[in-house]
């Protein structure tokens, strides 16, 4: 069976909408999948429902930002109640913190000196199609950037004097998304999104109360894995993975891949017996 936990969406910074997104899904020979957008669960309760219609397995989901010693970290929540009070909450917080981050980062630009009018920003429709975020498109049809690679190595950068908001803690979010009713897992942990090493990355999170972690992930080496895996396995933490697929927007990304399938899996609490 094809599994794949971590999944973007027109909700956040995907290209696909819950029909599109459970189309390709069909056509990637999926059984068993979680959409995991970014601080918002907006999409999820359409998707479960045009996943139940298919009959394809669906497990609720969200992958939350948090910061730790001025490094991002990213918590998946699964089986998550999403009208829990804590969780709407948390997820209300930190989206209102990236938006605010959004319109700084075009007012910092202008103030470095490039030449962007600040109103035409706030008028600018994004299209949530193209995925991504508004001041990403904004800055691409500015003709400023290319992509979001382009984007974070040329112009969010800490050099600029942009950078991501200070989120809440690890420990925050794997509490929300216990009180949720959620299982907390570590998204991809040997990414170098982190700046850390690998298993300074576990131990911590080892410590945490953290249910499982994601080590199957495309920004993974293969020694990763290995080592992710070996890890969870002594620590008895659950053995997840995911595309983190974000449509079209994001072609690196592909639906279904790394090819994961479920006997490859710890998914004792998340997969449906």
């Amino acid at each position: 069976m094809k599994v794949d936990l971590h999944i973007h969406t027109t909700a956040s910074d995907g290209s696909w909408t819950p029909e599109q997104l459970v189309s390709q899904i069909q056509q990637a020979g999926i059984s068993f999948f979680a959409v995991t957008d970014h601080d918002t669960v907006a999409n999820v309760t359409e998707t479960e429902q045009l996943a139940a219609t298919a009959g394809i397995g669906f497990c609720t989901g969200v992958e939350i930002s948090t910061t730790l010693k001025r490094q991002s970290f990213h918590i998946l929540g699964y089986k998550i109640n999403l009208q829990t009070a804590a969780l709407q909450q948390l997820l209300k917080h930190n989206y209102e913190l990236m938006e605010e981050a959004d319109h700084d980062s075009i007012k910092k630009l202008i103030a470095a000196g490039i030449k962007l009018d600040y109103q035409e920003y706030v008028d600018y429709q994004h299209n949530p199609a193209r995925g991504g975020w508004k001041s990403l498109s904004f800055l691409i049809d500015k003709g400023l950037c290319t992509d979001a690679k382009d984007f974070f190595a040329n112009l969010f950068t800490p050099l600029a004097g942009i950078t991501f908001p200070e989120f809440p803690s690890p420990v925050k979010a794997i509490e929300t998304i216990r009180q949720a009713g959620g299982i907390p897992v570590l998204a991809h942990p040997g990414s170098a999104f982190h700046g850390t090493e690998l298993e300074e990355t576990l131990n911590y999170f080892g410590k945490v109360d953290i249910a499982g972690v994601e080590c199957y992930h495309p920004s993974h080496k293969a020694e990763t894995v290995r080592a992710a895996i070996a890890w969870s396995r002594r620590h008895n933490k659950l053995i997840t993975g995911g595309s983190d697929c974000h449509g079209v927007f994001l072609p690196d990304r592909r639906l279904g891949y790394p090819d994961i399938r479920l006997n490859e899996l710890t998914l004792e609490s998340i997969y449906p017996q």
